[in-house]
């Protein structure tokens, strides 16, 4: 049985403990390290010092990353952390993906999920902050998303370097039989001030047999050599070179090849499948029965992947008819019921919103609804895990962002302990949060049970994982904001009213991954990105209207906030020319609480690099737009050119404060990929139903930007934030609303749904 089936409840119950401070049990467990993955995994003359370093006597030094590399540059980033406190430059060390183990838990992921914006530091916020980070280290999943891999890495990598590096010194200074102040480091050496010296790795094994400090002092930021400055990525060589570094070039001896026929039409299964058309398929031989909480559906088993695919096809499966509205509509139709119904919850706010509004007279109250459709992941490297399940044991090697999780949810599967279960984790060509779910590694799984021990490779094709993924859900926003009376020349809106449908995330994923966990409690990302926005309203009010939709919903790319961040941000647009004001000058207007300061940097600052002020042609106008969100605080400018028909994206400037940069040049990489991925949904992208399953299937009906398309983009970085953000996803949620309040500047066509290439057409 997997470790979260039996710990669970008792875990939970230790962290209502430490919560309190009541029992000392609990308080014990939740101080207690866990214990060092690596101590079973170090060679002859290796030692090793915490959960991330290994030196060997040949002075190899070698940095385990516990976060997923999928394109954003972790390894490079979390390894820098580790190698700027012991002391040694990129050139000295080795970077490789830590095992999967409960040492590498993810604090800040959870952390970062308790209701409040990310500026409010109030007691209630922090204690509230405090117990979800306790619940990371009790169900001690490693995991990788949220934009939290560096902050919650900053430190504690931080503390692991600089301990291994005093030890080796006070090894240095016993040997040597002098004091550890009069000794220094570099080069991956101990030097002595009469020029003598020692290496890491001649020092290395009695560096081990001393106490590490749990909390070393670390460098000052003005000592720092790697951390603020742009490094090379560590596994660009691979990539340049075709290297095998992702799960779909995996090869093992022996090896057979698996694809998957899933249901798309989710919770149900098949009436009938043509299993010995499968089966009579040169290279097909075994189809399997597959069920589990992720789906229902077959497993082919080939001597080659391609015969896998074929074997597929030949099954020709009927399913059962969908237990929800069949269509687009029909699925909307529930957006608009739970928009009339009671609120779910609220989060934020202050004064009396609704009050404020209907105390205005109708023509000082503005009102606007907005959609935005279901999305897919769309990875470009297909799904993919390699299995296999010899003598009780299962070893799988996948690309995935949660190998805790598939850890614990195939040993579920197949009935055996955690323990005997082994996740490699590989990188991956991209994953946005789809490779955080349990449904490739499940199936995988199910397929290895049934090859006699051989392990088996198990590739999707594009329209299975189009058709199968945990959508960026549907939703829908009613906004109403109170104006300044009309005869009051360019005076301040006063009261925001926001209602958001959506279903929840949270809900929907333990559903299929740990269906024992009750979902209770409220879902903040139906309001991320909304709610807890840097702007000061005499009146607010934010609810969320939980819509229960049996379509599989997941973490897409900034999650909540790529949803409000359109709406609220179109929004605010939509008021201010309504108030006769700027965009930008109104919400610098608007920013009264003094913790507001990098949003008036950003915006200030991005005003200046897009030439905000200056006149543009007919035809040609820009949006502004900005969203706070993991943490890090993004303006946009998006400029349109719209002269010829056809909307044409000629350039973006965007401008953002994580409160420290440990790496520019990757973290303006992640900024831009993050609003291309933004203007690609906003363009074209959207997941329709038909019959009960999508329509969509491949890139011919499910597009993104393509590099003609893509439009000059600007990036800077200030570093005003009082704490530090994260990278991979705040620059998505402005993008959207930036493109779509540039169309209405270039033609005075005001665009309220996703995606805009409905409605006009793009270059």
């Amino acid at each position: 049985m997997g470790r979260i089936a039996k710990y669970t409840r008792r875990g939970f119950l230790g962290l209502g403990a430490a919560a309190i401070g009541g029992l000392a049990v609990g308080y014990y467990y939740y101080k207690k390290p866990f214990p060092n993955p690596l101590e079973g995994m170090v060679g002859a003359g290796e030692s090793t010092f915490n959960p991330y370093v290994i030196i060997g006597a040949d002075n190899t030094i070698t940095i385990y990353v516990p976060r997923a590399e999928m394109g954003q540059g972790i390894h490079t980033t979390l390894a820098a952390l580790v190698a700027e406190e012991l002391d040694v430059d990129f050139n000295e060390i080795t970077v490789t993906q830590s095992p999967t183990a409960p040492a590498y838990y993810n604090e800040a992921q959870l952390r970062e999920g308790a209701p409040f914006a990310p500026y409010d530091d109030g007691f209630l916020a922090e204690s509230a902050r405090n117990v979800f980070g306790a619940m990371g280290k009790f169900v001690a999943l490693q995991s990788t998303g949220g934009s939290s891999a560096t902050i919650d890495a900053y430190v504690k990598l931080r503390e692991s370097g600089a301990a291994a590096r005093l030890v080796l010194v006070q090894a240095a200074a016993a040997r040597w039989g002098v004091g550890v102040d009069r000794l220094t480091t570099g080069g991956a050496m101990v030097h002595h001030p009469d020029g003598r010296s020692l290496t890491y790795g001649e020092l290395a094994q009695d560096a081990a047999k001393l106490d590490a400090p749990s909390a070393p002092d670390l460098k000052p930021k003005s000592d720092w050599k790697l951390l603020g400055k742009s490094q090379k990525r560590v596994e660009i060589l691979d990539k340049v070179t075709g290297g095998r570094i992702y799960g779909i070039d995996m090869q093992l001896p022996g090896m057979l090849y698996g694809t998957v026929v899933m249901s798309p039409r989710f919770g149900v299964g098949a009436v009938s499948a043509d299993k010995a058309a499968a089966l009579a398929v040169d290279g097909v031989t075994q189809v399997v029965d597959i069920e589990t909480t992720t789906g229902k559906g077959f497993g082919i088993i080939a001597t080659h992947t391609w015969a896998a695919f074929q074997g597929a096809q030949a099954l020709a499966p009927v399913w059962e008819d969908a237990p929800y509205p069949p269509d687009s509509a029909g699925l909307m139709a529930m957006y608009d019921a739970a928009l009339d119904a009671k609120a779910s919850f609220t989060l934020g706010g202050n004064g009396d919103a609704a009050k404020a509004l209907q105390s205005a007279p109708e023509s000082d109250v503005f009102r606007a609804e907005y959609t935005v459709p279901y999305l897919a992941h769309s990875t470009m490297e297909p799904l993919n895990a390699t299995a296999q399940f010899s003598d009780g044991q299962l070893t799988v090697w996948i690309g995935t962002q949660a190998p805790g999780v598939a850890q614990m949810r195939c040993a579920d599967l197949l009935g055996i302990e955690t323990d005997k279960v082994t996740v490699h984790t590989l990188r991956m060509g991209g994953g946005f949060g789809r490779r955080g779910e349990v449904d490739v590694p499940l199936y995988a799984a199910a397929l290895a049970a049934k090859t006699g021990g051989k392990p088996i490779k198990v590739t999707w094709t594009r329209e299975e994982d189009t058709r199968h993924d945990t959508y960026r859900p549907m939703a829908k926003g009613r906004f109403a904001a109170q104006l300044a009376p009309k005869q009051t020349h360019a005076a301040l809106p006063r009261a925001i009213d926001v209602a958001v449908a959506a279903p929840s995330i949270v809900a929907s994923l333990l559903t299929r991954t740990f269906p024992g966990i009750p979902a209770a409690g409220s879902d903040r990302s139906i309001l991320d990105g909304a709610f807890g926005q840097p702007i000061s309203w005499q009146d607010s009010r934010y609810s969320a209207h939980q819509v229960e939709a049996p379509v599989p919903v997941g973490f897409w790319r900034s999650v909540g906030n790529s949803v409000n961040g359109f709406f609220h941000e179109t929004f605010m647009d939509e008021v201010a020319h309504q108030s006769g004001l700027s965009p930008i000058s109104m919400r610098l207007r608007m920013l009264h609480d003094p913790r507001f300061l990098p949003a008036n940097e950003i915006m200030t600052k991005v005003a200046e690099i897009s030439r905000w002020r200056e006149p543009l042609p007919d035809g040609v106008g820009q949006g502004f737009a900005m969203t706070l969100s993991f943490g890090t605080w993004v303006a946009e400018v998006v400029q349109v050119d719209m002269r010829d028909g056809p909307v044409k994206i000629t350039n973006v400037w965007a401008v953002a404060d994580p409160g420290q940069v440990l790496d520019p040049a990757n973290f303006k990489t992640q900024i831009v990929s993050g609003i291309i991925y933004g203007l690609s949904a906003a363009m074209m992208q959207e997941i329709t139903f038909a019959n009960g399953q999508v329509q969509q299937g491949n890139f011919d009906d499910y597009d993104a930007m393509r590099m003609a398309q893509c439009p000059e983009i600007e990036v800077e970085l200030l570093e005003n934030a009082a704490k530090l953000g994260g990278a991979g996803e705040p620059g998505t949620p402005p993008a959207a609303a930036a493109l779509g309040n540039a169309i209405f500047a270039a033609s005075g066509q005001r665009l309220r749904d996703l995606p805009f290439g409905n409605t006009v057409d793009f270059y």
